[in-house]
């Protein structure tokens, strides 16, 4: 059923590694993190990263060869019931854990966007601040 998805990530992540201001993903000796499982929920694929800004995230998400992927997602995924995505600042240093990102989603989750866990739409600036939404101009 994701042959179509499986058969663009090696792509995708390639231009994920060259945009400006990725700094990492996550990913295991085979180049991805398909096979990394959260829980128990053998259907849920995980996906993290870490970026020098939002607004080079958002470029690369939205303005590049990731978003024929993303318009494609429904082919291959059902619709969230809930928040998926998560978005946080951390100080240079180490990437995050899984944990990590797991807590910031629950945050999300039960809070709503906080400058702890926020999203594209409800940004927050490194200093806590709420921020302009993301877009081609930056946040």
């Amino acid at each position: 059923m994701i042959a179509g998805f499986m058969g663009a990530l090696e792509r995708v992540n390639a231009l994920a590694d060259g945009a400006p201001g990725f700094i990492w993903r996550l990913q295991t000796e085979a180049g991805d993190a398909t096979s990394l499982r959260v829980g128990d929920d053998d259907l849920m694929l995980l996906n993290m990263s870490v970026w020098e800004s939002i607004e080079a995230l958002w470029t690369y998400v939205y303005a590049s060869g990731h978003l024929d992927v993303m318009r494609r997602r429904r082919e291959w995924f059902e619709a969230p019931a809930q928040a998926h995505l998560v978005l946080w600042w951390r100080p240079a240093g180490p990437p995050p854990t899984i944990d990590e990102a797991i807590d910031r989603l629950g945050l999300l989750r039960e809070r709503g966007p906080t400058p702890q866990a926020f999203t594209f739409r409800t940004p927050f600036s490194s200093d806590g601040r709420p921020s302009r939404p993301a877009s081609r101009g930056g946040v």
